[in-house]
């Protein structure tokens, strides 16, 4: 029997074509990515019962809505790369809303919910949902999920997806005292809240496992100067470790502007396309694995195929080159 008009869906389509949702909305999407008979299926199917098949917004797809700091933090532009990779082979629509970073604000909590009405589920990454915006997300039945943030005492309200900074601290430690370096100076934002754990937190944490800590806060890259070659002198240290790589470039250049500093270690954190021209010994982060995780959880809670609420630890890993060496040899 024929679906009433107006009343078809995708849904209606797919069992029609003998063919999942998924691929309906490729078909409309991305039809270059389906077969030329089961796309000849697709259409026929549709015009039988009378579906409009329409370009852009893929019809029956899941809209998740995703808020993160995007222009302060490249890393989740990358993040975000891994969910439109995975998003390709689902019916899904993303929705990007940037946010002022976290470590910038006296208050991080993001306590407005981005305001569309036909949002199927959220994920935050970097800035915490402070209760307002909880409790609205549980009115509005929006599954939430969160990259980058660490839980607190408090219930945050769904899943976290976390890349393991205390054990990349531990790692650029163990790695530096193993060269024979005892102290080191940690470079980082500030962070004008103490209302949330921070990734810089956890990587002081690690760190301070194998080696002594000196930390100094900047308010971005372009504020390092002869302030940082002081504070590593002043505190011994004959390393510096940078909270991200763009205060390791920053550092690395202040170090060859001033070829009479005594040579120091310098160490990153990311492992983005900078790290890699520069020799920078760094943590690489699957920040293309976060986000495609948290889109598969995201996704599993708006069908109903799971009801987690777990921390998922990703493992990052240390990239040695040749900006770090032994003190010895300096």
């Amino acid at each position: 029997m024929r679906a009433r008009p107006g009343r078809v869906t995708i849904y209606d389509v797919a069992e029609r074509a003998g063919v999942s949702i998924s691929t309906v909305s490729l078909a409309v999407s991305a039809p270059h990515r389906v077969r030329p008979d089961t796309r000849e299926r697709i259409v026929a199917a549709a015009t039988a019962l009378g579906y409009r098949m329409t370009a852009g917004r893929r019809v029956g797809a899941a809209r998740i809505a995703v808020a993160a700091p995007f222009t302060t933090y490249p890393s989740y532009l990358r993040r975000l790369s891994g969910m439109l990779r995975r998003a390709r082979d689902a019916a899904v629509d993303i929705i990007p809303y940037d946010l002022d970073s976290a470590a910038a604000s006296d208050e991080p909590l993001l306590d407005v919910l981005p305001t569309r009405t036909d949002v199927s589920g959220l994920v935050v990454m970097g800035v915490p949902l402070g209760g307002a915006a909880r409790r609205a997300s549980r009115a509005a039945r929006i599954p939430v999920v969160y990259v980058d943030v660490v839980p607190s005492r408090a219930d945050v309200g769904g899943p976290v997806v976390l890349v393991d900074d205390r054990d990349g601290g531990a790692q650029i430690g163990r790695h530096l005292a193993g060269l024979g370096h005892r102290r080191v100076l940690f470079v980082h934002e500030p962070q004008r809240s103490p209302s949330y754990v921070s990734a810089g937190m956890l990587r002081i944490e690690g760190l301070s496992q194998h080696l002594g800590v000196a930390s100094l806060a900047l308010a971005e890259p372009g504020a390092v100067d002869e302030r940082v070659l002081r504070a590593a002198s002043d505190a011994d240290a004959t390393a510096i470790v940078a909270n991200h790589d763009q205060f390791a470039a920053a550092v690395l250049t202040a170090l060859r502007a001033r070829p009479d500093t005594a040579p120091l270690s310098v160490v990153g954190y990311d492992d983005g396309e900078l790290a890699s021209g520069l020799g920078l010994t760094t943590v690489r982060q699957p920040f293309e694995e976060s986000g495609r995780t948290a889109l598969e959880l995201v996704l599993g809670l708006v069908s109903g195929a799971s009801s987690s609420r777990e921390t998922m630890r990703l493992a990052p890993s240390l990239i040695v080159r040749s900006s770090t060496f032994s003190p010895a040899t300096a």
